[in-house]
Order: structure tokens, then sequence, then C-alpha cells
């Protein structure tokens, strides 16, 4: 899978601008704020249907502007695919496959699959469990429908149980068959969700382990340890017993809303015992054992996105993650880099073509100059 060309208008600091991709290596290079990052996220809004940095639509419009719109033209399978996703202020975003709009975007999800590394990845490690939910459940989306509409549903049937949780304690009325409706419902998503949680975990984790030790200096242990609820009863026995919790609380203690992935280095919490260092090479070893997960899965090769990758890693150490894209194994890649000569000195040891992108404040983009190999 391949994405040949991309435009964008009135996309965050973007006017007007057209990128012709290579089919392998294409990098960005300019100084901080000319629009390196958003190029990326062009390219992950047109797999995922938003954006990673900032998934608040009308925020993405360029200041000033009404509107926005992003086009990709893709070869998949040896047959072009056209995403187009637009957004006007105040109206419902849009997002086209060959000129029909989807009706429900979950439908897009895993159509053009895609990893990113970036800094801001380092929230995996440091913030609360949502983050490290929201990262399985991308994983596994992208090759499972069935896990994406099962995992929507409990979500909808969560609101909708808070909800009447809040009702029945600002009225002073309980009603215990309405409650064990969606008790039942939530019981029922909650297991296909567990189940495939479980089963991701049990195929990711020897796949991480091998990428951590691929791109790590130190002999260090390192583990993924998925936390759930679940493990011990299933949803209905724990909601029925902590139903006065639930009601004091007026929320939904128990479920897989509440589900964690522990990342540890030596048996300790990585987040407290972890060099930056080691954190960078944990969490880089995580995106790419979620390529090789999802390439597993879809049976094809991910796009792979680099955000300042040399971004608390030594030139050496991205040498050698660059040096493991360098086989067929791997698709297309697009990288970002505040340093020009840096950026292309490490593309060069590699035997594939290249683009560089050099672009500046005034959103132009000059002297791209392809790898002739």
């Amino acid at each position: 899978m391949i994405l040949k060309k991309l435009s964008l208008l009135n996309y965050k600091n973007f006017d007007s601008q057209t990128f012709d991709f290579d089919p392998k290596i294409n990098c960005f290079v300019g100084l901080n704020g000319v629009g390196k990052t958003n190029v990326l996220d062009a390219i992950y809004h047109l797999s995922f249907g938003k954006s990673y940095f900032n998934p608040i639509t009308s925020q993405n419009i360029k200041h000033g502007e009404d509107f926005f719109v992003i086009e990709g033209n893709y070869e998949k399978v040896e047959r072009p695919e056209k995403i187009v996703i637009s957004a006007k202020k105040g109206q419902k975003k849009i997002i086209k496959r060959n000129a029909k709009a989807y009706e429900k975007f979950s439908e897009h999800i895993g159509f053009l699959p895609l990893v990113i590394i970036s800094p801001s990845d380092r929230d995996l490690i440091i913030e609360g469990s949502e983050t490290r939910r929201k990262f399985i459940d991308g994983v596994i989306s992208q090759g499972d429908g069935d896990y994406l509409q099962a995992l929507i549903k409990y979500n909808k049937v969560l609101l909708q149980r808070n909800s009447l949780l809040k009702y029945f304690a600002a009225n002073q009325t309980f009603n215990a068959d309405t409650l064990d409706i969606y008790n039942q419902q939530l019981h029922t998503f909650a297991s296909v969700i567990f189940e495939k949680r479980s089963e991701f975990l049990e195929k990711f984790q020897p796949i991480f382990l091998d990428r951590y030790e691929a791109i790590s200096s130190g002999g260090e242990r390192v583990d993924l340890i998925y936390k759930s609820q679940l493990e011990d009863k299933d949803l209905l026995t724990l909601l029925t017993e902590n139903l006065q919790k639930d009601r004091f609380s007026q929320y939904t203690n128990f479920g897989i809303h509440k589900d964690d992935l522990a990342f540890e280095i030596d048996g300790h919490p990585i987040k407290k015992f972890g060099s930056q260092g080691q954190q960078k090479s944990f969490l880089i070893a995580l995106k790419l054992a979620q390529f090789d997960f999802i390439k597993q899965q879809r049976k094809v090769n991910p796009i792979l996105l680099l955000d300042d990758i040399f971004d608390k890693l030594d030139e050496e150490r991205v040498s050698q993650i660059i040096t493991l894209v360098d086989d067929e194994n791997f698709g297309q890649l697009f990288i970002t880099d505040t340093h020009a000569h840096r950026t292309e000195d490490v593309v060069k040891k590699v035997s594939q073509t290249y683009k560089m992108f050099y672009l500046d404040s005034k959103q132009e983009t000059t002297d791209v100059r392809p790898n002739n190999l």
C-alpha cells in the first residue's frame, strides 16, 4: 500500500499544498513550527478520520478559515484508492472513499493501516490507563471490525448506565429491572472485548520482546502485563456485587473501561525505573510490534510515520531503527526532523529510494531531491 499524493487545503498551518511521494522513504525537514508534523498528521487523518494530536475537528481548520480538505491518492493491491476528508465549521465531518461517503466512520478504520511513532507517545508511559487502553483498542481495531463494533456498543451502553445512575440519585428513585438491561448488555460486550484483548496480548507480547531486543543496547528484561477486573469474575457478577458502590458514586466502577497495560523493566514500572533512552526504546519497540501485528492481521504493509525520530535518541540508535525498515517487510516510511543533513546521512545508508522535502515558514516546499537508486 502506497500513498502517492497528498493535497491539503486550509489544514492547520497550510493554505494549499500538494506533495508527490516516493514509494519508499519520504523525509520532511525544516525548523520547528513550519508544519512537518502537520503533514504526518494529515496522513494519519486519512487513515483514522481524525487527528492524532488534536481530535477536535474544528481546531484543525486553519485560523481564519471555515473548512479544511485533505485528499490522499493511494495504490493498494495494484488498485487506485482516493480518500477525501472534509470538515466545515458547524457541520459534520465527511469521509469519502472513491467519491462515496461513509455512513459510519468506523467502516473506514483498518482500510489504510498505519502506525505512528511520535514524542507524544510518551503519554503511554506517564499518563493514566485510558491512554494505554486506546493503544490496545487502536491496534486491535485496525484488524478486527467485530472488536471495534463491540467497543463502540460497550461505550454507548456505559454512558447510558452512568446517566441512569445519576437519574436515580437526582430523583431519589431506583428501578432494578431497567438497570439489569444495561448490566446484561455490558456483560455481553465486555466478554467479547476481554477475550479479544487477552488473545491480542498473548500474540503481541513475543513480537514486542523481539523488537525491543533488536533496538536496545542493554540486557534489561521488559514486559507487558494486561490487567483487568474481569480476570477473576465476569462483569455481570461484578456489577451485581458492587451495586451500592455504583449508586453512591453515580458511576460504573467495574468493567473493561478500567483495564490497563502495565509497562515493566526488570520487574519494575518503567515510568519510575527506566531511563529516557530505555523508555524511548520501549515505546519504539511497542510501535514496531504494532506494525508487525497489523501486518499479520491485514496482510499488507502499514504506512509508518516517524515524527521527530531523533528526539532523545542518538544517531546510532536511529540508524538501527532505519536499518530495520531496510527490507521488503516494510512499506512506505515518512520521517520528520529539524536537521536535513542528519536525516539524509541516515537514509542514505539504506538501499531504498527516498525524497527530501524542505519546508519553510512561508509554507513553500523547496529542493525536493529524490535518490535515484
